[in-house]
């Protein structure tokens, strides 16, 4: 876990890159003996000056390595860098034990490991990110799926934060005004009016809702969305899960019953993970293999995001039995399959005998995972629900101060309060304890 003052003004070094055998390894070094650690490596650097941004060949010297080792030389100087100090990344060959002794000749020049996430700690201390900016380059780095890598580089572009900056501008001035009219209680002045007062708190607090209902939109990304084919036996339910899935991984014949246990493979829908999931055919089960099958069905259909009834071409969908299918808030998709044999009279047509026959399923399934997936909540973003929730509940009691007259110190106070966890938000203010918590998830290097 990285200190919480961990001396900015040291030199710090890590390989950047993933450990192993690679083409390439990139080392990073920052602090303020940047150059000096740089020169002990590769001496032909001694006495230059180098440029803000400035790409270097170079030839390292390391010890008990006889033979010089090519490699590029990237340095950005400060503040104008990453960090704000003086920057480098060596990229050298990838050679895990050429790449050990660099960082230990760097090491012994006077540098020091650093820890998790200390050259985004000293971006946040520099002010080249806000802290959901810092928490969001996490989340670049631990995205899984394209939904995630979108919302980690909107908050990394500000999106969480930035209409926040003009609100806590706007505060602080109601909060100056606030805090003048208490220091001359005695005279006859306004500084602002309680019309005015209350117009700048409504739109404070319209602000705040609007971000909390963008926030409320977010789901943990927990697991994937589930699909779950059901119907009657022999309703081509896994002839339709093989075409989907593009293999043979369910039992198909002209026998109807023939599936007793459910099914599941992972498909990808425009960047969202669908676990496309088959199950038992209905049927009064004759044993208790066939209970247990019918009992597993009914479950994964219960627990699906979107269902799939399947139907034989021509057969009703039955809605008697539409209640069982699934819970409320599902996508219920209708699917009349062996359209090859007979027309569909109603839902999705689809035939596996036909090389696009199942195209029409597979776009239905990609726009019902599109319209249920919302973007995963990011590192930061339920900190940053916290905080908005009590910076509403300030603002809603100075509101309440101002409207019925009450003493303009519970006024200020309320308004002081607001904008203390607003400041937490952005990363205006913050907590050793706080910084502990987002940058040891970082690992080393970055």
């Amino acid at each position: 876990m990285v200190p919480i003052a961990p001396h900015p003004d040291d030199t710090i070094v890590a390989l950047s890159s993933a450990p192993g055998a690679a083409a390439r390894a990139i080392v990073r070094i920052s602090g303020p003996k940047t150059l000096d650690v740089l020169a002990a490596v590769a001496p032909e650097l001694r006495g230059l000056t180098f440029p803000i941004r400035r790409v270097v060949p170079v030839s390292l010297c390391l010890s008990d390595v006889f033979s010089p080792l090519p490699a590029d030389l990237y340095f950005f100087r400060g503040p104008r860098s990453y960090t704000g100090q003086n920057l480098a990344e060596l990229h050298a060959l990838g050679s895990q034990p050429l790449v050990e002794r660099l960082i230990a000749d760097i090491l012994n020049a006077g540098a020091r490991p650093a820890g998790p996430g200390e050259f985004t700690l000293r971006a946040f201390l520099a002010g080249k990110l806000d802290l959901p900016q810092a928490e969001a380059v996490h989340a670049v780095i631990e995205a899984s799926t394209e939904s995630e890598l979108k919302t980690a580089l909107a908050q990394l572009a500000g999106g969480v934060t930035e209409p926040l900056h003009g609100l806590r501008d706007d505060l602080l001035n109601l909060l100056a005004d606030a805090e003048a009219a208490l220091d001359f209680a005695d005279e006859d002045i306004e500084f602002v009016s309680k019309p005015e007062t209350l117009h700048r708190l409504a739109k404070a607090l319209a602000r705040l809702k609007n971000l909390r209902r963008q926030l409320e939109a977010r789901t943990v990304s927990g697991r994937p969305l589930r699909a779950a084919l059901v119907g009657e036996p022999n309703a081509g339910k896994s002839s339709l899960f093989n075409a989907l899935a593009g293999n043979s991984a369910a039992l198909v014949s002209p026998e109807a019953g023939t599936t007793r246990d459910y099914l599941a493979v992972s498909l990808l829908f425009d960047g969202i993970n669908v676990e496309l999931v088959d199950t038992a055919g209905w049927a009064d089960a004759a044993g208790s293999i066939e209970a247990q099958a019918q009992h597993l069905g009914a479950e994964q259909s219960q627990q699906a995001d979107i269902v799939l009834w399947c139907v034989e071409a021509g057969s009703p969908f039955a809605e008697s039995v539409a209640e069982r299918l699934t819970r409320t808030n599902a996508v219920m998709l209708r699917v009349q399959t062996k359209c090859d044999l007979r027309s569909a009279t109603e839902g999705i047509a689809s035939s596996v005998m036909h090389p696009n026959g199942v195209d029409a399923v597979r776009s239905a399934l990609a726009e019902a995972a599109v319209s249920l997936v919302r973007p995963p909540l990011a590192p930061s973003q339920s900190r940053c629900r916290h905080h908005v929730d009590a910076c509403l509940k300030e603002l809603q009691l100075a509101h309440h101060h101002a409207l019925f007259d009450e003493p303009a110190e519970l006024f200020a106070l309320a308004l002081r309060v607001a904008l203390q966890h607003l400041g937490e938000l952005v990363g205006a203010v913050y907590t050793n304890d706080l910084l502990d918590r987002i940058f040891s998830r970082f690992c080393i290097g970055k």
